[in-house]
Formats: structure tokens, sequence, C-alpha cells
């Protein structure tokens, strides 16, 4: 095996669409890759010195989208370039928006899932930024993207995974197996 020195690399890091109001109640979205799920109802996310840790400072509300083939170009757009510079970014993504029911913060429409979130904690805070922990306080999912059951359907939701060793992004693929399942075999 060759051997690396360690570098962010846990895969697969989800394509995520963090959404802010500023101070003027201005919709603001940015490009996050640096986050898990650390509990049932709660997350974490690592965010540098952004417009949108500027809005989190205000107000601890935001939502949480989940970037798909579709969306990759716009999701892209809006995590690399600033509305700190760019006043006009949320408009030239194209990306449409509502306000969330339960947070305040817009909900983008043209993502299949949105998680509606509230700050904890914030960890390590600096100027360079500070890690979240966030409780999930409601999911929405677009109804063409649910299954028979009733329940979310990720293979119809086309999500892309962020690739930090070539840096690009990667299309999720098929289900291959069932969890809880398959080890079953090996009874």
């Amino acid at each position: 095996m060759k051997s690396f020195n360690a570098k962010p690399w846990l895969l697969p890091q989800p394509v995520l669409i963090i959404g802010t109001y500023d101070e003027n109640g201005v919709p603001n979205a940015m490009n996050a890759a640096w986050a898990g799920q650390a509990n049932m109802n709660v997350i974490t996310i690592s965010l540098g010195n952004h417009k949108t840790t500027s809005n989190l400072n205000d107000c601890s509300e935001f939502t949480v989208a989940f970037a798909s083939k579709e969306t990759m170009v716009a999701s892209d757009y809006v995590g690399i370039v600033s509305q700190k510079n760019h006043p006009d970014k949320m408009q030239k993504s194209g990306l449409t928006h509502e306000k969330a029911p339960n947070v305040n913060a817009p909900v983008f429409t043209d993502y299949p899932m949105t998680f509606e979130c509230r700050i904890k904690e914030k960890l390590y805070e600096s100027e360079t930024g500070y890690f979240i922990v966030a409780e999930i306080i409601n999911i929405l999912v677009d109804e063409k993207y649910l299954a028979e059951d009733d329940k979310p359907d990720v293979e119809k939701m086309n999500l892309i995974t962020f690739d930090p060793i070539h840096m690009g992004y990667i299309a999720l693929g098929e289900r291959v197996g069932q969890a809880f399942g398959e080890g079953k075999k090996l009874k």
C-alpha cells in the first residue's frame, strides 16, 4: 500500500448548500463539504470565515440542502463566489428560494432534500471560522423524490459527493445491498 500524510479524504464527502439570510433578509447560499451527522438529529459542519458565518452570528437558524447532478453548476458557483464581493450572487446562481417553514432561513427549492437547522453550539471560534453543532428541526423533501413507501428515495435524487483527492464531483450510484442484511449471509 502507498502511504500518504494526513489529508481531508474522509469519503464520501457530501456537497451541502448552507442557506442563510443576511442582516437585510437577503438569502445567501454557500457550498460546504466538511460535515457529518453526529447523532439522530444533530449535524456538525466546519465553516471558514464567510458571509455565511457572519449571517450565522446574527441568526442561528439555517438550512442545509443536498446537491445533485442537476444542481451541480449552481452549487459549485455558490462555493467559489462570495456574496461579500458579489451582491448579485444569488440571482446569478439561478437558484430559486422561499422562506423555510420552521426556521428563519431560505429553502432553495431546486434541491431534492433540505434540513432545517438551528445552531446548538459553536466550537473553536476564531477569525478563520468555527465548527457548528446544529439540531435538525425538520427535513423537507420534494415529493418527486419520494419512493413508493412515501419516504425519500436517495437513488432518485442523483446526489453528488465531493472528491477532495482530484477536486471533482462524483454522482452517487445505485443501491448495491440491504444494510443490516447483507452480513447475515456470513452468519
